[in-house]
């Protein structure tokens, strides 16, 4: 009868676009209003989101939350916005190298570990419904693989990977105790396919995250009943992806990446942040309770297409 009830709820709220009334979420990895972050932050609070808890790298907090404070930008639906520091290569504070921490701009900030974030999101909101990990970061992404250091490539397995884990062992507890219990990641297409540009070791820390996500499928559905699943975005001219540098020719290969998938996708549209917000927000409700473990491609269709398939029709 419960069961019943609750299926009855859904359907009311999916209709009246509120799938996510009451819901308390934390988008991880958002540093400003154009990226995947920004744009799933946004849907959740569109379906009616109560709280959501935006956690940005300490270098960026201050900014952030200045240009939110200021209303230089601010979220299309009314939501009670939280924005707290995150260092995601750092479960615990123990963790933080003493050079780290004697940052300064780490030494403005407070509890920016993994740890800390889940203590802070449980005592402001009491738990949490729903988390989304949109961190990638590699210190050397603009080098070759085989250019790449040791502690570089390391670097990007644990901040782009690894990084997904502590948060899934922190928050999982408090996603059990709800009706969504839901975790939610981003990767890449250089996961499967070879992407020139990306470098640093970025594409084996996108390979090993959708490897990690079938895994703690598995292991969080069993401890405590949470899926998690990730979506493998098409390129977008973010800011976090221009990070990736300039090819040899002084060309940005974000927009290289971008004009080579609007050339072969088989869709001939622009991708848009708000294409993963969407399919963000499916993937989080109790609409998709029975999917877990999946990666879903958000990228016009480009992954289906073979190279050079383009040029022979």
């Amino acid at each position: 009868r419960q069961m019943c009830i609750r299926d009855r709820r859904r359907v009311r709220d999916s209709r009246c676009g509120a799938m996510f009334r009451g819901c308390r979420a934390v988008v991880a990895g958002v540093a400003d209003q154009h990226g995947y972050g920004w744009a799933i932050a946004n849907t959740l609070a569109s379906q009616g989101a109560d709280e959501i808890v935006i956690a940005t790298w300490v270098p960026a907090f201050r900014i952030l939350r200045k240009m939110l404070d200021r209303g230089k930008i601010k979220m299309e639906h009314d939501c009670k916005l939280h924005v707290l520091p995150l260092e995601a290569a750092f479960e615990f504070p123990e963790q933080v190298p003493e050079e780290t921490a004697a940052t300064p701009k780490y030494t403005q900030a407070e509890k920016y570990t993994i740890s800390e974030l889940a203590g802070e999101v449980d005592r402001r909101m009491g738990g949490a419904d729903v988390m989304v990990h949109c961190i990638a970061s590699a210190p050397e992404v603009q080098s070759q693989l085989l250019a790449t250091s040791q502690e570089g490539y390391l670097a990007a397995v644990r901040n782009s990977s690894f990084s997904m884990i502590g948060m899934l062992r922190q928050f999982g507890p408090m996603l059990s105790r709800s009706d969504w219990g839901a975790a939610l990641t981003l990767s890449y297409a250089a996961a499967d396919r070879v992407v020139p540009g990306y470098g640093g070791g970025m594409s084996s820390a996108k390979a090993a995250l959708q490897s990690d996500v079938r895994t703690l499928a598995w292991e969080a559905g069993q401890e405590w009943g949470v899926r998690v699943n990730c979506i493998s975005a098409g390129p977008l001219a973010s800011r976090a992806a221009k990070a990736i540098g300039n090819r040899p020719d002084g060309g940005s290969r974000i927009d290289q990446m971008i004009s080579w998938s609007q050339q072969c996708a088989p869709l001939k549209r622009p991708m848009l942040a708000a294409d993963v917000g969407s399919t963000a927000g499916f993937l989080l409700s109790r609409d998709a309770a029975a999917i877990t473990g999946s990666t879903v491609f958000v990228d016009n269709g480009l992954h289906v297409m073979a190279p050079g398939s383009v040029q022979t029709v």
